[in-house]
């Protein structure tokens, strides 16, 4: 029985990895007669697992999709959100979990009804992965599917839409992808009204369907919509824009510095420039000094003006300070507060989350 019993997981794990198997070659992989198979595929047929057959030569076995998803019989919004999870971890970059997770949603897809199916294939299908991410935000997965079908389909979408300032509008747009974060999910659309490509927020997001019309999708802003994403979020949307070589090899910078926070380049073995935004030069040399990096100001030669003055102020204060002693930290640490971030509000280096994206 014992033996049974792992020769069909064996075969349910064959029938998972692969589109389609002839008796025979189940037979070889097994160990066993094409009768035997014969009859092992007939219990996962009992058991609901749905094995379909098909005769001739040409002919073979293949998993079908069910009505459910025996044994774990997942509901329709739990099989969709270990779907959002598994496409999520896919684009992490930690060693080892992307590999698996493809093949758990491959295997996942394979025996997924067809009508959720269709709405885990739209999220494969037009999700664009950005690594690293910023602070955690709500999305409702019934919000992200309904985005990920009208991107897939090419219908108009209309919503309601709440601003980093609290005020909220009513948009028309063509959707085109979503851009996922490790915490935060995007939109990249054609706004109708305003007549450009706009990035929206999808936790600031509420559909008012119905959609439609159908349109003719149209070219995408950048190549690299994961790239085109972080640029706007930590760049465009600030009124001052700096680009800085950091003397530090690019894989230590990415380390420390998000998506959200600037957009990297590679330039050499022990260099890489940073192109970044802040809402003024005095909060863009606190951004760049909150990095830890030796640097070199590329851009604007206004950024290296405001560096010399906060360096003459840091003097004066130092001299004062030593003249006077040194005061005692409040709250038992002098970092008891955070410096601002690049627009001004309270955020440690490298997870800000700027009204970029509208």
């Amino acid at each position: 029985m014992l033996e049974t019993s792992a020769r069909l997981l064996r075969l349910l794990s064959l029938l998972q990895a692969h589109r389609d198997w002839s008796g025979a070659e189940l037979a070889d992989r097994l160990g066993v007669t094409p009768r035997t198979v014969r009859r092992d595929v007939d219990r996962l047929r009992e058991l609901g697992y749905p094995v379909n057959a098909s005769p001739g030569t040409g002919g073979g076995y293949q998993l079908g999709a069910g009505a459910q998803l025996p044994p774990l019989l997942l509901d329709d919004d739990e099989a969709v959100a270990v779907a959002v999870g598994l496409r999520t971890a896919a684009g992490q970059g930690i060693e080892g979990i992307g590999e698996s997770s493809v093949r758990a949603l491959t295997k996942l897809e394979q025996v997924l009804p067809s009508r959720l199916r269709r709405r885990v294939g739209a999220l494969n299908a037009f999700t664009v992965p950005m690594l690293r991410g910023t602070r955690p935000s709500a999305v409702d997965p019934a919000v992200l599917t309904e985005l990920a079908a009208v991107c897939r389909d090419a219908e108009r979408l209309r919503f309601e839409y709440r601003g980093h300032d609290g005020t909220t509008s009513r948009r028309t747009v063509e959707p085109h992808r979503l851009v996922c974060t490790e915490h935060r999910w995007y939109l990249v659309a054609w706004d109708t009204d305003r007549g450009d490509w706009r990035t929206f927020r999808v936790d600031r997001i509420e559909p008012r369907p119905p959609h439609g019309p159908r349109f003719t999708p149209r070219t995408p802003p950048a190549d690299d919509l994961a790239a085109y994403v972080s640029q706007g979020v930590s760049t465009r949307a600030y009124a001052s824009h700096a680009v800085i070589r950091l003397l530090v090899p690019f894989e230590e910078a990415a380390e420390r510095i998000s998506p959200s926070a600037g957009t990297l380049q590679e330039e050499g073995p022990g260099s890489c420039v940073l192109r970044t935004g802040a809402a003024g030069l005095d909060v863009m040399v606190i951004h760049v000094m909150l990095m830890g990096f030796d640097f070199e100001v590329l851009e604007p030669a206004e950024l290296t003006e405001a560096i010399r003055a906060a360096r003459d102020r840091l003097t004066a204060a130092l001299d004062r300070t030593g003249t006077a002693g040194p005061s005692p930290a409040r709250n038992g640490s002098a970092a008891a507060s955070a410096p601002p971030g690049p627009d001004g509000s309270d955020r440690t280096p490298g997870t800000r989350s700027g009204p970029g994206a509208e």
